[in-house]
């Protein structure tokens, strides 16, 4: 009967794609070029390949996160652990590679399975303790972040011995293109969780879950199973993201991340998932990640003093959530 319903589902989602929500991220990928074109006449440093590389360069970190929180948020759950819980990855791949001396590839093998266990516990606390996940990741990002402290004494874990790690986001590995492996790897992450959504059938109890839980659960799914599942390939992407971002400053940095959630959450709405599930996609998280990056970058050109990029961000935030309910009171 599970097989039943996620193929059922399958035309809700292509209704889905052909309807309110794939207007949502025609809007978005609108509001990605308006931006680009109108910071283009501000700055004639905006569309320098150099800066343009900036951009790209800073999405990564925070689109990986926003990958993973769209498959939580899509269930209509929500993951306030994915910034500090980057810190800890980042923390641990230190700690394999710097203080236990594993080889690179282990210790970063290491640091993503760090971030599937941050993943796995979030899961296990909202699906099998049934605690709101608000509460349960609001816990799980207050440990993420005292564990990261405890476990590093509160001070960063250097890589400057540690050959070729820096190279895993700022090299290059495609010869006479300099484009940084970061951005390579956030493209295949992309891909990876746009198979994962729209391939297999994670995706498709992923949408059915945040649809009607009840539903999905009175069909014979194991909801409780796959909200573990999900949570825990989120948790996965959180740790490729600490990766990069170790590897981005060569370092560990145990005071880092908190906020970084917030961005994470803003992207994926920006790019036209529902805050109350059931809908949205990752083609639409990455558009609303690089809007997050264009609008930063061009602010921070125009010169415009970081407080009030800050209230600016703050109403494009507003604005995407307004437009969230709008769209939920029209469907």
């Amino acid at each position: 009967m599970s097989t039943d319903i996620a193929n059922t589902h399958k035309p809700a989602q292509k209704k889905y794609f052909k309807g309110s929500g794939a207007l949502q991220q025609i809007l978005a990928f609108a509001s990605l070029i308006i931006l680009v074109i109108f910071f283009s006449i501000a700055s004639d440093n905006f569309l320098h390949w150099s800066n343009i590389e900036g951009i790209l360069l800073s999405t990564t970190v925070i689109g990986i996160l926003a990958l993973g929180t769209t498959f939580v948020i899509i269930t209509g759950g929500i993951d306030l652990s994915i910034g500090t819980g980057m810190t800890l990855t980042s923390v641990m791949t230190g700690v394999f590679i710097v203080y236990l001396g594993l080889p690179l590839s282990v210790g970063i093998i290491g640091g993503i399975l760090s971030g599937a266990c941050i993943g796995f516990i979030s899961g296990f606390s909202v699906s099998i303790l049934r605690i709101p996940p608000f509460i349960a990741t609001l816990a799980m990002m207050m440990i993420a972040e005292g564990l990261s402290l405890v476990i590093s004494g509160a001070s960063p874990i250097y890589f400057s011995d540690v050959e070729g790690f820096n190279s895993i986001a700022l090299g290059s590995i495609i010869p006479g293109i300099s484009i940084p492996n970061a951005i390579l790897v956030f493209f295949f992450m992309v891909l990876i969780g746009w198979v994962l959504l729209s391939k297999t059938i994670v995706g498709r109890y992923t949408f059915a879950i945040g649809s009607n839980e009840e539903a999905t659960r009175l069909s014979g799914i194991n909801v409780k199973k796959w909200k573990l599942i999900i949570y825990t390939i989120a948790g996965c992407f959180t740790g490729v993201a600490g990766v990069i971002m170790a590897s981005r400053l060569n370092s560990a940095q145990p005071a880092l991340g908190m906020g970084y959630e917030l961005e994470a959450i803003a992207a994926v709405v920006i790019g036209g998932t529902s805050l109350s599930g059931g809908k949205g996609s990752l083609i639409g998280t990455m558009i609303g990640a690089l809007i997050m990056s264009v609008l930063t970058n061009g602010l921070r050109i125009m010169s415009i003093p970081q407080e009030w990029q800050t209230v600016v961000i703050g109403f494009v935030i507003l604005l995407a959530v307004y437009f969230d309910m709008l769209r939920k009171k029209n469907t």
